[in-house]
């Protein structure tokens, strides 16, 4: 298997601006640091009509979570609402990683997204994440409203790590009285901490998100063995009947690839409608990081038309 040139020198080029992540001699707060430190990208942000700062009540006695709401150019009186949770391997990123991925959600799907902040591993490991996730999505849910949304067209969105997210707070929705979600967008989600498909193994490397990378994340999230049997860390072993409607993507040259896309598989046996999108040629992380390259913008699209329809107040042809 080969990349297209222009997809390996994107490789190359985000292989050398990341953290060697797994190695004695870098910890998580080290690869934040080294994250922190590389030059601001060049480029001025994707216009939106407004962006706002909030702090969203915690779950329980936990910390506030910061959250970034994206009111798109042009929307219904009252659009739809994302909740948006970014990926990082539930250790790295947060909403300036994410910012131009969901600038581009909110004008591209007329919806208003709002990116969730949560606490990171392993500082707070699981469930801290997915209980953030949740509360993130319930106070959205109560506020759509005011916030000039609409509270009866709400969905989950993420990738990779965040994927999870996504998912694990609709199952949580689903099992705890609400709210309502009317979609899933799943982006070449992390959903099985087993970590043995066989994407893992033709993709261990060379694509620059590493088969050791993700088993590295794990190892920050998860406080023992047996929180693989958790599904609200491992999904693909939930009951998923009664999910809502999904758009997955995957990328070909990822490790993440298999359990994504048997995800979808699961989620239609279980009678959930489910779109499931391979990206040819691509890699993982391509929709929030490669912008400038054809496929990234036709996935983009894709997702974004996805969202549109299904939150429209009226079909979208």
């Amino acid at each position: 298997m080969t990349l297209s040139p222009e997809w390996q020198t994107f490789v190359d080029a985000a292989t050398a601006a990341f953290p060697a992540l797994g190695t004695e001699v870098l910890d998580a707060a080290e690869a934040r640091a080294f994250l922190a430190a590389r030059p601001a990208p060049a480029a001025e942000p994707i216009p939106v009509a407004a962006v706002e700062e909030w702090l969203v009540p915690g779950p329980d006695d936990a910390p506030e979570v910061p959250v970034r709401l994206y009111r798109p150019h042009e929307a219904e009186a009252r659009p739809g609402v994302v909740v948006f949770y970014h990926g990082g391997g539930f250790v790295l990123c947060g909403l300036d990683s994410h910012d131009r991925f969901c600038r581009t959600m909110a004008n591209e799907a007329g919806v208003i997204v709002v990116s969730a902040d949560y606490r990171r591993a392993p500082d707070a490991r699981f469930p801290a994440a997915a209980q953030d996730a949740y509360a993130v999505l319930r106070w959205v849910a109560d506020n759509a409203e005011s916030l000039g949304g609409d509270p009866d067209r709400l969905a989950v969105a993420g990738d990779s790590a965040g994927g999870n997210l996504a998912t694990v707070a609709a199952l949580t929705a689903r099992d705890n009285g609400g709210p309502d979600i009317a979609f899933q967008l799943l982006m070449y989600p992390m959903l099985d901490p087993n970590c043995d498909s066989r994407s893992y193994t033709d993709n261990a490397e060379g694509f620059f998100t590493t088969a050791a990378h993700l088993r590295w994340y794990w190892q920050q999230y998860l406080n023992s063995d047996a929180d693989r049997s958790d599904p609200c860390a491992n999904p693909t072993i939930a009951d998923l009947t009664g999910l809502p409607p999904a758009h997955i993507a995957t990328a070909e040259f990822d490790p993440l690839r298999d359990e994504g896309e048997r995800y979808g598989r699961l989620l239609r046996d279980a009678g959930v409608e489910t779109e499931i999108h391979r990206w040819n040629g691509t890699v993982h992380g391509f929709m929030s990081m490669a912008f400038h390259l054809r496929e990234t913008q036709r996935a983009n699209t894709a997702a974004c038309t996805a969202l549109r329809r299904a939150l429209a107040r009226t079909p979208v042809v």
